[in-house]
């Protein structure tokens, strides 16, 4: 939940200048990248669509093929999307989004945006109880037991 309020944060930051907009988008989509399930689904999606116009080049999007040892598969299976290696594609998609920060004049600006976010982070997490569903739970608890003494009288 972090994640989307620094996204939003910075979202929020850049609503004076459009490609900026589009700066931002690409930043979350490269924080999306980082979720296995997300990264999963849009290589497969990616994939089915590309298939539809070329299927050679939807044959070399497809993650390279790994043996199955004894019926089962490595523990430690590398994401691939569209073909290539996660980090390889997420260092791609945030020089790309540098790159569109540095032309949008938006990197201060970008800055800016993600110290308040993190700020506001940081006093969110700091100022709140730990194990506030267990002090509900004991005052549930104890409310009960008041109540059933309050009964027997």
């Amino acid at each position: 939940s972090y994640i989307i309020w620094l996204t939003r944060c910075a979202g929020l930051g850049f609503l004076r200048r459009p490609l900026s907009i589009v700066a931002a988008l690409s930043t979350a989509l490269c924080f999306a990248f980082l979720n296995d399930s997300f990264a999963g689904t849009f290589s497969e999606k990616v994939t089915r669509t590309v298939r539809q116009f070329s299927p050679h080049l939807a044959a070399k999007m497809r993650p390279p093929f790994t043996p199955v040892i004894r019926g089962r598969r490595s523990a430690k299976r590398s994401i691939y999307i569209c073909g290539q290696p996660r980090s390889a594609f997420v260092a791609a998609a945030s020089l790309v989004s540098f790159f569109l920060w540095y032309v949008s004049c938006g990197l201060l600006t970008l800055s800016w945006a993600l110290a308040i976010g993190l700020l506001a982070t940081i006093i969110h997490a700091s100022s709140r109880t730990p194990n506030l569903k267990a002090r509900l739970n004991t005052f549930r608890e104890e409310f009960r037991h008041v109540w059933r003494n309050h009964n027997v009288l």
